[in-house]
């Protein structure tokens, strides 16, 4: 032992987190980890995972374990988030025939020869524009066929008491904290070939890679990638805010 000053080396819990997500959403990717980890016996393990080509679908959590079974885990801290993605193909069909008597409506309104108040116009715009915002943001995830097919087992983790075992679409598991499994998930019969694996387990690296590179401080732009340089003491990509627009703008 010499009598230099030994450097301190910190834990930091949220190393991995991004800028845009809960704390609460944080610590339940997590908890789903620990589960895949430990439960389910993957090894290989990725945040925010791309799948489905470049303009796929981004999975909370997805592991592959042993005979590269692979598991699927979508986050959900509220029940109005576990809505969200929890309509149909007929959901979005209803609302948009909704959408379209709304916009008949509210052409009549607009005709000099039908008399309607200005509050009445007022209110019909106003439910057309919350109509609108519905339909960009809802989604059929849950159910989608599509996305159904990419994983063996797909599992919904969310605080214990928002999704309830009756509320769980066809082919989904629960998970809570502690972690423990609440419902199984059904086995899913999934096309499995070198090349599938492959992009699944390139796709796992890829998201590791950007979270690492993330936390490093590694800025992403349209330009390119900023890696800091040494001595440099800018914040990790997980600490930006919502004002910052590099925080989000590519994802490798």
């Amino acid at each position: 032992m010499t009598g230099e000053s030994q450097p301190e080396y910190g834990l930091d819990a949220q190393r991995f987190k991004l800028g845009s997500e809960s704390e609460l959403t944080y610590r339940l990717k997590w908890e789903a980890w620990e589960w895949l980890y430990c439960v389910a016996r993957c090894r290989c393990i990725g945040l925010e995972v791309r799948l489905q080509g470049p303009w796929g679908s981004v999975i909370d959590v997805v592991g592959v374990g042993p005979a590269n079974v692979i598991y699927a885990v979508e986050v959900k801290v509220s029940r109005s988030d576990f809505a969200r993605d929890n309509h149909t193909d007929a959901d979005i069909a209803r609302l948009r025939k909704r959408a379209d008597s709304l916009a008949r409506r509210i052409e009549l309104a607009e005709t000099p020869s039908y008399r309607a108040s200005a509050a009445d116009l007022e209110r019909l715009l106003g439910e057309q524009e919350r109509l609108r915002e519905r339909l960009d943001t809802v989604s059929t995830k849950f159910h989608d066929s599509r996305f159904l097919s990419i994983a063996d087992f797909h599992y919904i983790m969310a605080p214990r008491g928002v999704v309830l075992a009756e509320m769980l679409p066809d082919g989904w598991g629960l998970l809570e904290p502690g972690p423990r499994e609440v419902v199984t998930a059904p086995a899913k019969s999934v096309r499995k070939n070198s090349g599938i694996m492959s992009n699944v387990l390139r796709a796992v690296a890829r998201a590791n890679s950007t979270a690492m590179m993330r936390a490093r401080g590694v800025r992403f732009g349209n330009d390119g990638s900023e890696f800091p340089r040494p001595g440099d003491e800018r914040s990790p990509a997980y600490a930006l805010g919502p004002e910052n627009p590099e925080r989000d703008e590519a994802n490798p």
